[in-house]
């Protein structure tokens, strides 16, 4: 099993258990006592768990958003579908703005290489943006504003004024959950903030969700689901879904 295989599987592990052990680990992943121990002090860095004597506890609190790194390491299959979907949406010399999030961060790796003016919202995005070994990458606009530990995303008045200064091409929407009756959400109110400034300086908002966002729980208000014009994601809606959202003209894009 491969290192990214066995950080996804002790990622899901702890979202499910408070606590897991070496010996548990070993025996799941087929890997040396060493190898796992090495993973944990990996994961535990990047704020995926907590590092304890003989294995490693959960940092997500029942009910709690999970923090960036363990969400980095969740549908990470379906999020590489999406990512390609949705640059299949965009043309050359666009100006896009991208949201924050794992999902956004791995639509920025695929943007790596593109002829596009993107305003990524997450230092994230700006790593995976500039990481192209090709030569060829996009032009970045920053957002400045406050920096959020962690999650490493913009948010603040700052950051909203300077969104909403420009005009995009496309608005690249993350979104914490979403479902049809309440629209697009986010987990707190500067985050639905920033999201709602960036589609609103968009001519199009393009929303990339994983079906494990559909019908979750989220408390803040981002926009109503009318103001959307593209869904991607890897969850094909039911036909009463889908017509609700053709009543809406919102296309929709299976990854």
């Amino acid at each position: 099993m491969g290192t990214a295989d066995r950080h996804r599987l002790i990622g899901e592990l702890l979202r499910t258990r408070e606590e897991v052990t070496v010996d548990e680990l070993i025996a799941a992943t087929e890997s040396s006592g060493a190898t796992i121990r090495r993973d944990l002090e990996i994961l535990a860095a990047n704020g995926v768990l907590k590092r304890i004597h003989g294995g490693a506890r959960s940092l997500v609190a029942r009910g709690d958003n999970p923090g960036y790194g363990q969400r980095e390491l969740e549908d990470h299959e379906s999020k590489l579908r999406i990512a390609k979907a949705v640059d299949g949406l965009l043309r050359d010399r666009e100006h896009v703005w991208l949201d924050s999030g794992s999902t956004a961060t791995e639509i920025a790796r695929r943007l790596s290489t593109r002829e596009l003016t993107v305003m990524p919202m997450s230092l994230h995005g700006v790593e995976a943006l500039t990481d192209s070994k090709s030569g060829r990458r996009p032009e970045l606009i920053l957002p400045g504003g406050s920096l959020i530990p962690g999650e490493q995303s913009f948010r603040g008045p700052m950051a909203e004024a300077n969104i909403r200064s420009l005009r995009f091409d496309t608005a690249i929407v993350t979104p914490c959950a979403l479902n049809l009756k309440d629209g697009l959400l986010a987990h707190d109110l500067g985050d639905a903030a920033v999201k709602r400034a960036g589609l609103e300086s968009a001519s199009r908002v393009v929303v990339a969700s994983s079906g494990s966002k559909w019908n979750a729980s989220a408390v803040a208000l981002v926009a109503a689901m009318d103001s959307v014009d593209v869904i991607v994601t890897d969850l094909k809606p039911s036909p009463e879904d889908l017509a609700r959202l053709n009543k809406l003209s919102v296309e929709v894009v299976i990854a």
